[in-house]
């Protein structure tokens, strides 16, 4: 729901006074005459990080650098697990509900947040970077890249992960062009601006808007097919109703024999992921 913000994040910046740029330390101690958990207990599932289960060795096929020495642009991971990732773009609608559902089903979800909204629900992220979902990088303002000169291409990259790192503690590594949309400049500019590869996606689930020949919450590969593929990147949106569509994509995927996974353990360290450059490939 716009402008209402969660329940989560209120209690973590109201108890312990989150500082932008760092984690918060847990200092609240036990009073005389209290019963029950110590307030450092009742917070320690909200603040802990979440760890996600890693790929077998063998399973898939790590994405490699590019040869230019820009970042490369990936759109699926190769990999023989029936995994998808569901990544999640903008930030302009918050709705807490959506947090708690999260946290509830414990699914990785990757977040690609304009940084501008930060002004308004800083907070609302806070809570879904404590539910597991890392900020990357969507731009400042979501411009169609491939329009803007060099300049105004790295303020964009640039000054989003600027907010971000100081927002959130950690600076992005991965960028998502919004529309899809760059060109050459823009991996060079990315580059500067420390980011280490460019995730698009290869089905998108049209959660609260109306898709091309698929209607209202409705789901579209890249390549024309149907259904889910091993390794797809699945776009979605911050939007009014997240939570419900949110639970609907869970029952296609699970139906289908498929789990949601975190696709930043798929990814090399070099390429802004986790994966060990050790790994073993299929």
């Amino acid at each position: 729901m716009r402008g209402k913000t969660p329940v989560i994040a209120m209690v973590a910046a109201g108890v312990l006074g989150l500082a932008a740029g760092g984690w918060p330390v847990l200092t609240a101690a036990a009073q005389p005459g209290d019963s029950g958990p110590s307030m450092r207990t009742q917070l320690a599932s909200v603040l802990g990080d979440h760890q996600w289960a890693t790929p077998k060795p063998g399973s898939w096929t790590m994405p490699q650098p590019s040869p230019d020495g820009l970042p490369p642009v990936i759109d699926h991971i190769e990999t023989q697990d029936r995994v998808v990732f569901l990544t999640i773009d903008d930030g302009y609608t918050y709705d807490s509900e959506f947090v708690n559902l999260v946290r509830k089903e414990k699914v990785p979800i990757l977040t690609f947040l304009t940084s501008t909204y930060i002004k308004g629900q800083g907070q609302y992220f806070w809570a879904m970077r404590n539910a597991g979902s890392p900020m990357e990088n969507h731009t400042v303002t979501h411009p169609n890249m491939a329009t803007l000169g060099a300049e105004a291409q790295k303020k964009e990259i640039c000054d989003s992960s600027d907010a971000i790192q100081k927002q959130y503690g950690r600076r992005p590594q991965i960028f998502r062009p919004p529309f899809g949309s760059f060109n050459k400049t823009t991996k060079q500019v990315a580059k500067e601006c420390g980011i280490k590869s460019i995730l698009l996606w290869s089905a998108e689930f049209y959660n609260g808007t109306t898709g091309p020949k698929v209607g209202f919450n409705g789901f579209a590969r890249g390549d024309g097919g149907k259904g889910f593929k091993p390794g797809d990147i699945i776009l979605m949106h911050y939007r009014k109703g997240l939570a419900q569509e949110f639970q609907m994509i869970l029952g296609w995927i699970r139906q289908a024999g498929f789990k949601p996974a975190a696709v930043q353990n798929y990814l090399p360290e070099s390429l802004g992921g986790n994966a060990p450059a050790k790994a073993a490939h299929t």
